[in-house]
């Protein structure tokens, strides 16, 4: 079998975690127990996540001329994903996270876009030839939706099958991004800010998931935190279970679920399987700290 390919067109950031017994209060001062940074970005993280599993992945972003991008685009190539079409911005910074952790393994996240805020249809479009011969394009919401709209007709165009995390929810989804979107794939809290109806039972995550495919998406995919995702399509709507596990830090599991998913999905799996592959992947990474130091390994698996 040869190597699947994935690309990832999304944002690239350094993650400043600070962990806490607490979140502070508005205009309180609080002690921190830990201090560390790390690679981030959600497009950036669902990428070496597939590269751990085995993919062929190429990344397709913007970095600031300054030390923390020209370090991310070395933890990219250190990772083996490819890194032609991420550019550097001369002028402006790179991507930062400011994310907070508290003594339950909830965080709070900053995000500052920097060169992720200048990604255009002119880079997307640059990147032709991986976006169309990937198997599987992964976008999100951490860069403009004029290069996710782009990177999303040119991978219908090429029969790409196309997965879009809508994290985080910044603005409004244009009605395009749902028709040409296989798998639209938000968290509980992202299908309440997109639908207006609340999601906190597993019926209104599936009222959620059947107002996304009358937008146009061909499947909905809710992911539930330890309750693991809801798929809703045409034909099913089933709730796909997460193993149990002591969560020590939930930052960046979304992207691992992402990426893996991705992944699976490349290398033929079947959707269903490929999301309970996922959960697993996911489960894996909230039982150690931190984002990409969190991700599994999986070389040679499937």
């Amino acid at each position: 079998m040869s190597t699947p390919a994935i690309c990832v067109v999304g944002s690239i950031n350094l993650d400043m975690n600070a962990y806490v017994e607490r979140f502070p209060r508005p205009g309180e001062t609080i002690h921190g127990r830990q201090f560390t940074t790390g690679y981030g970005g959600k497009g950036a993280n669902q990428a070496v996540m597939a590269a751990r599993m085995g993919s062929a992945v190429q990344m397709v972003g913007r970095v600031g001329d300054d030390i923390f991008g020209s370090d991310m685009r070395r933890n990219l190539a250190n990772e083996g994903i490819g890194a032609d079409y991420v550019f550097v911005t001369p002028g402006v910074s790179s991507g930062v996270a400011v994310i907070t952790i508290d003594e339950h393994a909830q965080n709070h996240i900053i995000v500052i876009p920097g060169a992720n805020g200048l990604v255009t249809p002119a880079d997307v479009e640059a990147a032709r030839t991986v976006v169309t011969g990937a198997r599987v394009l992964l976008l999100q919401m951490e860069i403009p939706m004029t290069a996710n709209l782009a990177a999303l007709w040119l991978a219908r165009s090429a029969g790409v099958t196309t997965i879009f995390n809508s994290a985080p929810v910044s603005s409004e989804v244009p009605d395009e991004v749902y028709q040409l979107t296989d798998i639209f794939c938000p968290n509980e809290t992202e299908a309440e800010l997109l639908t207006g109806a609340p999601v906190q039972t597993l019926d209104d995550a599936l009222l959620a998931g059947q107002m996304i495919l009358n937008r146009g998406a061909r499947n909905a995919l809710i992911t539930l935190g330890a309750r693991g995702a809801l798929l809703v399509n045409a034909d099913t709507s089933e709730q796909i279970p997460a193993p149990a596990v002591t969560a020590v830090d939930t930052t960046g599991a979304g992207d691992a679920f992402v990426g893996s998913l991705a992944h699976y999905l490349a290398i033929g799996a079947t959707l269903r399987d490929a999301i309970a592959r996922a959960n697993e992947i996911a489960a894996i990474s909230v039982q150690s700290p931190g984002t990409q130091t969190s991700y599994p390994r999986m070389r040679g698996s499937e």
